[in-house]
């Protein structure tokens, strides 16, 4: 009997501390947009997405065929982004998540934070992709500023500022649409065949897995969990 309530006593601190750790928890796991976060799309299994895919995997991502980045204008969110359909669009952002969906009716979506040492950057950076909104989608994929694909908007709305110490946030790379076996996959020789265009093998260009490979981004929600 002399032990019970030193018992009782430890009973519940252990139940204050265990509500305490849970409600933390929660706390960590709260998920709120804020400009200039990147949204990661795997965009479905049509043809045209395999062929990104095939050719743009890494180590680290090896799905993500497309990419926006998220802005609040009066309350509302919006995905800058550049869509085949539409060219260089302001998309409301649950129009952009319910575009393409897994089988848990849950959208193919991951966000990914800049580093805080570029968040000076976002408002220029927003700026810029508002600024061209309307041009077309680059369908061709070159590095130009008469037309735009996904991955190339976003690199130039940081590309095209002074970062003054801070590197861009994103890489470029000669463009190859070969895939794991060393030849051009069968996507692309349709694809350009039927644009009537040379595949511009060896050009200066990025990609949505390129993006989420860099060191200055971190992956902090995915919408399809």
């Amino acid at each position: 009997m002399t032990h019970t309530k030193p018992k009782l006593i430890y009973f519940l601190f252990s139940v204050i501390l265990l509500f305490t750790s849970c409600k933390n928890a929660n706390k960590s796991i709260d998920f709120e947009l804020q400009d200039g976060d990147l949204l990661f799309q795997d965009t479905g299994t049509d043809a045209i997405d395999n062929a990104i895919k095939s050719v743009t995997a890494t180590a680290f991502a090896k799905n993500y065929s497309h990419v926006g980045i998220a802005m609040q204008t009066q309350g509302n969110w919006f995905v800058l982004e550049a869509i085949p359909e539409k060219g260089i669009t302001k998309t409301p952002i649950q129009d952009f998540l319910n575009r393409n969906k897994n089988d848990q009716n849950k959208s193919r979506t991951t966000v990914a934070r800049l580093d805080e040492n570029y968040g000076q950057y976002i408002p220029k950076a927003i700026e810029y992709g508002l600024k061209r909104l309307g041009l077309p989608y680059d369908k061709v994929f070159l590095w130009d500023d008469t037309s735009y694909y996904c991955s190339e908007l976003v690199y130039k709305m940081f590309s095209y500022q002074d970062l003054k110490n801070n590197p861009t946030p994103f890489k470029n790379q000669p463009m190859t649409f070969k895939d794991s076996t060393g030849k051009t996959a069968t996507g692309w020789i349709d694809y350009y065949k039927q644009l009537n265009q040379p595949i511009p093998e060896g050009d200066i260009g990025t990609n949505p897995n390129l993006m989420a490979g860099s060191p200055h981004v971190t992956f902090i929600h995915d919408y399809s969990k």
